[in-house]
């Protein structure tokens, strides 16, 4: 059963590039709560401070908040790509990512090489990745183009495949920077109604948007975040409407 668990979670970024002493003593006088000194005498960035919370199994979860309130950064710290620095972090089920759809592709392969390799990277076999490969070609309408190396393709193209890819399966846990269409009207059609289903399949979804409307529509809690703290966490309509969203 797929389920997320934080306590007490922190995530920092080092300012590596601070590290003459009178320009630290300036920048920390004058600078925001989020910046600190860590134990290695280092200037960070506190990006999450002290999050706890839980999310099971049925849950349809929003993150809102300003720009830079931590809503990406706690995304990707649950897809794993950032490590917190205290507390802990338990993720329970396969996730899947629509934060960047297109990362992990190789250029100088073509667009079933790399639905291929994305498969065999989540675990799959050979064979099923080439089966794969057939139904990403057919959705995303590539004809020819798809056996040949993306470097070469158009941003649309680039769209059509990362969004075919990264939809091709469900996930259990299903992770959203934003409702990600993009294309011409007919593409976005179809998309709409394959992204619809991704996220009703799904066990988790957890998406960071300025959408309200989305959030309204889609999700049934919301969690407010501002200066990397959960300042609200509840019922869609009670988070928005105490918040004026």
């Amino acid at each position: 059963m797929a389920a997320i668990e934080a306590a007490g979670m922190a995530i920092e970024f080092p300012l590596y590039h601070h590290n003459a002493r009178s320009l630290k003593q300036r920048i920390l006088a004058s600078a925001p709560r989020r910046l600190k000194r860590d134990d290695d005498n280092r200037i960070v960035v506190a990006a999450l401070r002290d999050l706890t919370f839980g999310i099971g199994n049925g849950e349809r979860v929003a993150l809102v908040g300003p720009n830079g309130a931590g809503k990406t950064t706690l995304l990707r710290t649950i897809a794993g790509v950032y490590e917190p620095v205290a507390g802990s972090l338990r993720v329970a089920g396969e996730i899947g990512s629509l934060i960047d759809p297109a990362a992990g592709m190789d250029p100088l392969l073509t667009g079933r090489e790399n639905v291929v390799l994305r498969a065999l990277y989540r675990g799959l076999t050979e064979a099923t990745g080439r089966a794969l490969a057939d139904e990403v070609q057919g959705f995303a309408g590539l004809g020819e183009f798809f056996d040949v190396p993306i470097r070469g393709y158009s941003a649309g193209m680039n769209v059509r495949l990362s969004f075919a890819m990264a939809t091709a399966m469900t996930p259990e846990i299903l992770l959203m920077d934003e409702w990600f269409l993009a294309g011409d009207a007919e593409f976005m059609a179809r998309a709409d109604q394959r992204l619809s289903k991704l996220v009703t399949d799904a066990e988790i979804l957890l998406i960071a948007t300025h959408d309200m409307g989305i959030v309204r529509k889609w999700c049934t809690r919301a969690i407010r975040l501002e200066g990397g703290r959960i300042l609200a966490d509840g019922p869609v309509a009670e988070v928005l409407d105490a918040a004026g969203l």
